[in-house]
Order: C-alpha cells, then sequence, then structure tokens
C-alpha cells in the first residue's frame, strides 16, 4: 500500500520505518520536519513534508495519492484527518481516541456513515494500549457465554533521575487532567483523578504495584461491542505515581497547563542514547493484564471463571540489544500497529475497533505482536463459590 504517516515522532518514525520494511511506500507528515529526521534517523530515506495536523488542506496535499492515512499526532486531530482520508478516498487508521464531545464513546464513530458510503474503512486505538488490550479482551470473553467484569491493569515505569517522556508530552498532560471512566453495574460514568488505590500482582520481575484509576480509550468502545457489566482500567509504576503526587501537591491541572518540566519532549532516539551513556536512563518497563470474570454454561452446571493474560512488552535494555533507542511505549505501541495494517479490513467498509475485527485477523495481529517480542501468557481458573474474583496471583 501507499501509506502517509502524520506525525513522525518516537511512534510514528518508528512505525514508518516498520511498514517501509514490509514493502509499503510510505512517507511522513510533520510540523517539524527537522525534528522528524531526528526520530527517523539521518540514514532513512522516508520522505517528509511539512504539515500541521490542523490544517484539513495541507494533510490533503501532503497525504495526495496514499491509499492509507496513519494518524500517529496527537489524538485531538482525529476528526480532522478522518476528513482528510475521506476526501482522498484513503483509509484510516489511528492509535487512541480523544472523547471531548462524548465522553463515554469513541469520537470517530461519528463518521462511520460517510466512511460506508465511500467504501473505505478506519481502525481507530490500533495501538498497544488501547489496541491489543481490546484483542485480549474479545478473546476471553469469545470463552465465556456471559461476560460479567473486565479489569485491565498497566504498568508504565522509567528507572531514570529525570523525568522521561515515553508519550507526547500533550498526550500525556491529557490523560493526567482527564477524569477516568468506568462502566459499572451497566452504566457509564466519571470517577475521581487517581481514586480507587490498589495493590496489584504484575507477573516477574514487576511484582507488586499499586494501580489507580486512569483515563484509558478501552472503556469508550468495548462495553458496546462486549455484553458486560462491569469495565474499569488502572495505572501504576513511578511515572504515574509521580503525577499522582503532583496532582495530591495541587501542581497538575488544566488551569496551571502542560509544564514543561513535568512533561519534557519525547526523546529522540540520539537524546536516548545520550540520555543512557549519562546515566540519566537506566531502563524502562511497559507492561498490560487484562483479566475478564465470566461465566461458562452447560445443561447441567454454570461455571465462574477468570481469564488473566498478561503481556510484557520490551524492555528498554531489550531494545537497546536491537540496536534501537526509543521508549518501551512507543516500540511496543509501533510494533502492534503495524500488525493493525497487516491485517487491515480494506474490504469492509466502515469504522472499527479493535474487537470488531473479524477473528482471523484479530488472531493474526496478536500473533504478530508475540513474533515481534511482545510476551504473551493466558491463564484460565475455574471460580468455586467462595472464591475471590479478585485473585491474580
Amino acid at each position: 500500500m501507499r501509506i502517509f504517516v502524520l506525525g513522525a515522532g518516537a511512534t510514528g518514525s518508528l512505525l514508518a520505518q516498520l511498514l517501509e520494511r514490509q514493502g509499503h511506500t510510505v512517507w511522513c507528515g510533520d510540523r517539524d520536519p527537522g525534528r522528524a529526521r531526528r526520530f527517523l534517523g539521518k540514514r532513512s530515506t522516508i520522505p517528509i513534508a511539512t504539515v500541521n495536523a490542523r490544517n484539513l488542506r495541507g494533510i490533503v496535499r501532503a497525504a495526495r495519492g496514499c491509499q492509507l492515512i496513519v494518524n500517529a499526532s496527537a489524538s485531538v486531530f482525529n476528526l480532522i484527518v478522518m476528513r482528510a482520508a475521506l476526501h482522498l478516498r484513503a483509509h484510516y487508521l489511528d492509535l487512541s481516541s480523544h472523547l471531548t464531545r462524548h465522553p463515554f464513546k469513541a469520537e470517530q464513530f461519528a463518521l462511520a456513515k460517510r466512511f460506508e458510503e465511500k467504501r473505505r474503512a478506519a481502525v481507530i486505538n490500533a495501538g498497544a494500549a488501547p489496541g491489543l488490550t481490546n484483542l485480549l479482551v474479545k478473546r476471553a470473553a469469545e470463552s465465556m457465554d456471559e461476560v460479567d467484569s473486565v479489569r485491565i491493569r498497566l504498568y508504565e515505569s522509567t528507572e531514570s533521575r529525570d523525568p522521561v517522556s515515553q508519550w507526547s508530552p500533550e498526550g500525556s498532560f491529557d490523560e493526567a487532567i482527564s477524569s477516568p471512566r468506568v462502566y459499572r453495574n451497566g452504566k457509564f460514568r466519571m470517577e475521581k483523578r487517581f481514586a480507587e488505590l490498589e495493590k496489584f500482582q504484575f507477573s516477574a520481575p514487576i511484582g507488586s504495584a499499586a494501580v489507580v484509576l486512569a483515563a484509558q480509550d478501552e472503556v469508550a468502545t468495548l462495553p458496546y461491542n462486549i455484553a458486560m457489566r462491569n469495565m474499569d482500567v488502572k495505572i501504576g509504576g513511578n511515572e504515574f505515581d509521580r503525577l499522582r503526587r503532583w496532582y495530591r501537591q495541587g501542581k497538575l491541572s488544566k488551569s496551571r497547563g502542560l509544564v514543561r518540566e513535568r512533561f519534557p519532549q519525547t526523546s529522540s532516539p540520539r537524546a536516548i542514547a545520550k540520555l543512557i551513556r549519562q546515566g540519566v536512563l537506566q531502563n524502562a518497563r511497559f507492561a498490560a493484564v487484562v483479566l475478564v470474570n465470566g461465566t461458562q454454561r452447560d445443561p447441567k452446571h454454570d461455571y465462574r471463571m477468570l481469564v488473566r493474560t498478561d503481556c510484557l512488552f520490551p524492555t528498554l535494555y531489550q531494545i537497546r540489544q536491537q540496536g534501537l533507542f526509543t521508549t518501551s511505549v512507543a516500540y511496543s505501541t509501533a510494533h502492534v500497529a503495524v500488525q493493525f495494517v497487516k491485517f487491515f479490513p480494506r474490504e469492509t467498509p466502515g469504522v472499527f475497533a479493535p474487537e470488531m475485527l473479524e477473528a482471523e485477523a484479530r488472531r493474526g495481529i496478536i500473533a504478530g505482536a508475540r513474533a515481534s517480542g511482545i510476551k504473551i501468557t493466558t491463564k484460565n481458573k475455574s471460580l468455586r463459590a467462595g472464591d475471590d474474583d479478585d485473585e491474580e496471583g
């Protein structure tokens, strides 16, 4: 395919290179081509166009001739980039939602009818979390006759003296100031930021970590596509602990705005290499756990069960061993996104969350994620009367 990637930062630049290795014709657009070139590297021959993601006409000019537009820039631009794709009669893919118009439903679905009319497909939230996490929830739900609860637990940790952004500063700040969305007893509601502290047991080598409610996009699609009663997402790790501390100190609010010393620009590969040499950055970890509680039925009995799936993404140290200098989050998101492109539903028009894809595509994406170094393990546990549904060991 001919693919235009808008936003050539840590994730977009790596995704563009992975797509090129798959044999696609790829070019990028970014408001700062010089910075984009630093992320792509001097050896890369991928072209870069100067384009502002706020400018619909600019995107159309830069992406002309493409068959797929990937929005790897901020999610606030999703609808603009989708309209550009429609103008060009191109397919569309993005990595996350912004959830401003409707806090409980992904905004990309507002254009579903137009994509159907143009006979083009849009795949949304096609990264690691959201993205891979959605697929794992769907896979677990398919093993049950009834789903009671879905819990997603994420872990992000950076071993560094100073804050090192794994996401874009805008994305990190937006998540930090947003109220978490939960689905409780069949209804959506907002909860307080950094609320409902719990100790969660991640798999080794992480172990026990405090997690709190966080604003994640999975809650804005999964309850619409899988019948369930409850769902929430919590995040832990030193990066989120730092945000929680700033929030409790009154240093984190929309009115204060984005403070650069707290939310630095995402480091380029060269900058990451320098931080490692200086001893500022030692390692970084990213992990996800999906827990689905439900019931299996046969003519004589109902069986309660818990399906737990652990995802351990490559650490910064493991990524360095491959000769790459990027964050764990960017590496994981790009490698999963490239699998969504590989199994893109080009013949089926509409807007699709990951869990809405055909079973064969979902299986292929999970297998491709494993092949890229993401360790995925699943355990099924039968729950008897009196068993603790929250047993995560």
